[in-house]
C-alpha cells in the first residue's frame, strides 16, 4: 500500500510540513483520484458532510498540488469574463467569496489588488463595454468603466483608452490553500495516499456472497506499482489526465484533455514598480486563455504573460519537454487538426512568441511602454488541460458525468474544471458533493 500524506501548518497556516502515516487503510467509501485543489477541496467538502464514512484521496505524486494546481498564475477571479448563466460564471463568483473567507479563516495571505482590463484600441472599446455588462450580469461587485486619466492615476505607467476596474480580484498562493485543504481533509479522518497513480479499476471477484467487503467495497483500484485499493465510489479529478482516468474506468474519453503550456516572462525587482496590480487585455472571444497581461504575486515578483502553445508532454514545464506517448496522443487526434487549420496565423505567432522575448515585449508595451527587453527575465510555465471535443471546440464549461457498467455507475468523473477551477474550488466543491451524494445516494 502507498504511504499516506499526512500535513501540518506552521504559523499562520504557511507552508507545509509532512510526514508519513504509520495506519494504511485499504478500503473506502469513497476514493478521490486527483490531489489537486479540485480533488481536495470535494475531498474535504465530503468528508465534511459524511463524516461516518471512510475517504481517501489517491495521487500520484509526492505532494498535494504537483501540477495546475501549483504551476498557476495566483488570480483569485472575480467573475466577469464568463456567459451569464453558465455553471462557470456563478461557481466563480460564489467561490472567491468563499476563497476569500476561507483564507481569513486559515490565516492565509491574499492580497486584493484589482485587476484593469484596458482597452487600448479603439475597436476594443465596445467588447471592453460589453465585458462590463456581462460581469454586472454575474454580479460581480465594485465594476466600473473608467477612462484615460482614471488609468493612470490607479497605474501611472499604464496607458489605455478606457478600462474595466475590477477591484475585487486578488492574489493568492494556490498551492498553499490546496495544501491547507489536504490538511482539513485529514483532519477528518481522510486519507491521503501519495506515489499511487491509478491504471486499473474494475469489479472484485467476491471470495463468497456472504463476503461484507466485497458488497461494501466491490470496486478495486490498482495502481502502476501494484498496490489497490477496495472501495465503493469513485471520484475522478485528475485535471491533465482526465481523459485517461475516464478510459480507464470504461468510460467515454471524451472530452479529450489537449495540453496547452503558458510560457511567462519575470520583471526585474528592480523594475517593479511599474505594475501596482493586475492589469489584463480585453480578450479575444475566440481564445479566451490567449493575452499578455501583467500579473503579481504573493512574493513580490511580476509575472509577465502567458503565451499559449501546444505542449509536448502533457505536464512539461519546459519549451523543449518531450513525451512521445503524449505527443502522439495530441497530434492523432481530429479535434486539435480542426482547432489548428482553424487558426493556423494564431497558432504560428504564439509559436514564435514562445521563442522570441523581444516578441512578447512588444505585446506587454501596447500597455506599459517602459518595459523593455532588459527589464525582464525567462520566468516559470504552466500547462492548462483544455478540453477538446473531436469538432476542435474548446469546451468552455465544467463538465461533469459518469458511466454506465458495473464500474461506471459508481464513477462521478469532473471532466474538465479549467480557470477559475483554482478560484472556485470550495464552490466547485460543493456542486461536486451534491452530484455525489445523488449519484452515489451517500
Amino acid at each position: 500500500m502507498a504511504a499516506a500524506l499526512r500535513g501540518r501548518a506552521g504559523p499562520g497556516g504557511a507552508g507545509a510540513l509532512w510526514r508519513l502515516q504509520s495506519r494504511r487503510p485499504s478500503s473506502f467509501d469513497v476514493a478521490v483520484v486527483g490531489a489537486g485543489i479540485v480533488g481536495l477541496a470535494a475531498a474535504r467538502e465530503l468528508i465534511q458532510r459524511h463524516p461516518s464514512l471512510a475517504f481517501a484521496v489517491l495521487e500520484k505524486e509526492q505532494e498535494p498540488a504537483h501540477h495546475q494546481s501549483g504551476h498557476n498564475s495566483g488570480v483569485i477571479h472575480s467573475g466577469i469574463y464568463y456567459t451569464p448563466g453558465s455553471l462557470k460564471a456563478k461557481l466563480c463568483v460564489q467561490g472567491a467569496a468563499l476563497c476569500y473567507k476561507y483564507c481569513d479563516q486559515k490565516g492565509i495571505p491574499y492580497k486584493q489588488c484589482g485587476k484593469l482590463i484596458v482597452a487600448v484600441e479603439q475597436e476594443e472599446i465596445p467588447r471592453l463595454k460589453a465585458l462590463y455588462e456581462r460581469g454586472l450580469q454575474n454580479n460581480v461587485p465594485g465594476l466600473k468603466l473608467i477612462g484615460a486619466k482614471e488609468i493612470q492615476e490607479k497605474e501611472p505607467f499604464c496607458r489605455g483608452l478606457m478600462a474595466l476596474d475590477s477591484p475585487y480580484t486578488g492574489i493568492v498562493d494556490y498551492k498553499q490553500v490546496a495544501q491547507s485543504y489536504a490538511r482539513d481533509f485529514q483532519e477528518a479522518g481522510g486519507t491521503i495516499l501519495t506515489g499511487f497513480e491509478v491504471t486499473n479499476m474494475e469489479m472484485a471477484k467476491e471470495s463468497s456472497p456472504e463476503s461484507e467487503d466485497g458488497l461494501k467495497y466491490p470496486v478495486i483500484v490498482r495502481s502502476k506499482k501494484g498496490e489497490e485499493i477496495s472501495c465503493g465510489h469513485i471520484l475522478t479529478c485528475a485535471g491533465l489526465h482526465s481523459d485517461r482516468v475516464s478510459e480507464i474506468s470504461g468510460c467515454s474519453p471524451e472530452p479529450r484533455i489537449v495540453p496547452f503550456r503558458g510560457d511567462y516572462l519575470v520583471l526585474k525587482p528592480e523594475k517593479s514598480y511599474l505594475v501596482k496590480g493586475n492589469i489584463y487585455p480585453v480578450p479575444n472571444p475566440r481564445f479566451p486563455f490567449l493575452g499578455f497581461h501583467f500579473t503579481p504575486r504573493m512574493d513580490g515578483s511580476i509575472w509577465l504573460g502567458p503565451n499559449a502553445v501546444l505542449a509536448f508532454k502533457r505536464e512539461g514545464y519546459k519549451l523543449l519537454d518531450f513525451s512521445p506517448g503524449d505527443f502522439i496522443d495530441a497530434v492523432t487526434y481530429s479535434g486539435l487538426w480542426k482547432l489548428v487549420l482553424r487558426n493556423v496565423s494564431y497558432g504560428l505567432g504564439e509559436l514564435y512568441r514562445a521563442f522570441s522575448i523581444s516578441a512578447q515585449v512588444r505585446q506587454l508595451q501596447k500597455f506599459i511602454p517602459e518595459v523593455t527587453t532588459n527589464d525582464v527575465l525567462r520566468g516559470p510555465s504552466g500547462v492548462r488541460a483544455q478540453a477538446l471535443d473531436s469538432e476542435g471546440n474548446l469546451v468552455d464549461d465544467f463538465v461533469f458525468d459518469g458511466g454506465s457498467g458495473a464500474v461506471g455507475s459508481r464513477i462521478l468523473h469532473v471532466r474538465n474544471a479549467p480557470s477559475p477551477a483554482a478560484t472556485s474550488s470550495l464552490a466547485i466543491a460543493a456542486a461536486i458533493a451534491d452530484e455525489a451524494q445523488r449519484r452515489f445516494q451517500l
